[in-house]
């Protein structure tokens, strides 16, 4: 919800669904969705953190249905800075369920307002308000150093129950404005815990692991970058880069993407700081948008209830280390099946294709192998012939020579 006010500020309300009201800690329930810890998106199938039920209906905030949540409010400046900030519990009513593709085509103006944004009274003047601010907060991040980063996400496209292609999922002005909002939200969620003495699950994405391979590439482009880890000076280089070759942009941020390395989750406690999240480039940032698909949000919003109701934390600090590190094991389980499941699909596809040759860009190098992205389909696959002195960002042209479907195996060689 957006409330404008006097000088032109806008307030922002986001709910977040109270899924701790109905998943208790310490309940069989609460033990499934920390196993899971994040729900699994595949092509084929999604595999939920929480039983369906709850995933889909009882923790969402459906449409016309009140539900408790958590509400983090946010006044935002006519220059997009945050002036004021709480988070507080209410009860919340959803007059419209939308998505993002018609949202997105109805505020760029190519299609007529969606659903309930025509019918529901005062739901467009929200959503322009709302498109407006999250358009100032994006700008703000990206002037300190926010990287603006654009990866190629391949989505499997079935024509009944035959696998026909595989397509970019492409950014929208929807999806951006939710992301705007969420970003600024968990910021917002960090500082107030730290403000209350309580610790954090803190989203942590450290500097490059691998800055010097970004100085190299950036001088392919004749670009000088310097020497240490800098998010303001990589801003400024994938903005000029992004306009100066809008169609290879792409390329270069899975890149820069691969070299800087996992995200990970941290405890944030009183007097022990810990690192921040440089692609953001904020230290404040935790996860607590999603607590029915993602359990460190869940987490999240548990402290947050309990620095609210002044009631002791419901973890110990070795309870918080260990469900951190959990998390962030998991996390990375469940984005190895979803890559294998591409990867197995993008093996399907290719199969007719053996010997045909595409463009790629190297997205991968190390004693384990040579992996290549190629451009169209989106697709991954190992270098498996003249992969020598080949790194992260090289672009070549490769033939396809293999697919294993059942283990999700494409392989190329050099040409």
């Amino acid at each position: 919800m957006a409330e404008t006010l006097d000088g032109g500020a806008v307030k922002i309300m986001i709910a977040i669904a109270d899924v701790d009201g109905l998943v208790k800690k310490g309940s069989a329930i609460d033990a499934h969705a920390a196993h899971n810890s994040t729900s699994v998106y595949t092509a084929a199938e999604i595999f939920p953190m929480l039983p369906e039920k709850f995933s889909t209906d009882l923790t969402s905030l459906g449409e016309d249905e009140e539900r408790l949540a958590i509400i983090v409010e946010m006044t935002i400046a006519t220059d997009g800075g945050l002036t004021g900030s709480d988070v507080y519990r209410a009860r919340v009513v959803n007059h419209a369920k939308l998505a993002y593709s018609s949202v997105a085509a109805w505020l760029d103006g190519k299609a007529p307002a969606p659903g309930r944004v025509a019918t529901v009274p005062s739901v467009d003047a929200q959503l322009r308000v709302q498109d407006r601010v999250a358009h100032m907060l994006r700008t703000v991040r990206h002037q300190h150093g926010a990287l603006s980063l654009e990866a190629i996400e391949p989505r499997a496209v079935f024509e009944g129950e035959m696998l026909a292609d595989l397509r970019r999922e492409e950014k929208n002005r929807a999806k951006e404005l939710i992301e705007d909002l969420m970003v600024a939200a968990n910021g917002v969620t960090a500082r107030y815990l730290t403000a209350r003495g309580l610790p954090s699950v803190r989203r942590v994405l450290r500097s490059p692991e691998r800055w010097e391979r970004i100085v190299d590439l950036a001088a392919k482009d004749n670009e000088r970058l310097p020497a240490t880890p800098d998010a303001a000076a990589l801003e400024t280089f994938l903005a000029r880069r992004r306009q100066a070759d809008p169609l290879r942009f792409p390329d270069l941020s899975l890149a820069i993407v691969k070299l800087m390395g996992r995200g990970e989750y941290e405890v944030e406690r009183p007097g022990r700081a810990v690192e921040g999240h440089f692609g953001l480039a904020v230290h404040d940032y935790t996860h607590s948008t999603a607590p029915n698909r993602r359990f460190p949000d869940l987490i999240t919003q548990r402290l947050l209830k309990a620095a609210i109701t002044n009631r002791p934390i419901p973890y110990s600090n070795d309870e918080l280390q260990a469900l951190a590190h959990h998390c962030t094991e998991q996390e990375d389980n469940a984005n190895k099946v979803e890559r294998r499941v591409r990867k197995s699909a993008a093996a399907l596809l290719l199969e007719p294709r053996i010997g045909q040759e595409f463009d790629g860009i190297i997205t991968g190098a190390s004693d384990k192998g040579t992996w290549i992205r190629i451009l169209q389909p989106p697709a991954e696959g190992l270098v498996a012939r003249g992969a020598q002195h080949l790194d992260v960002g090289d672009r070549v042209r490769v033939e396809l020579i293999a697919t294993n479907v059942e283990r999700g195996f494409i392989d190329f060689a050099r040409r």
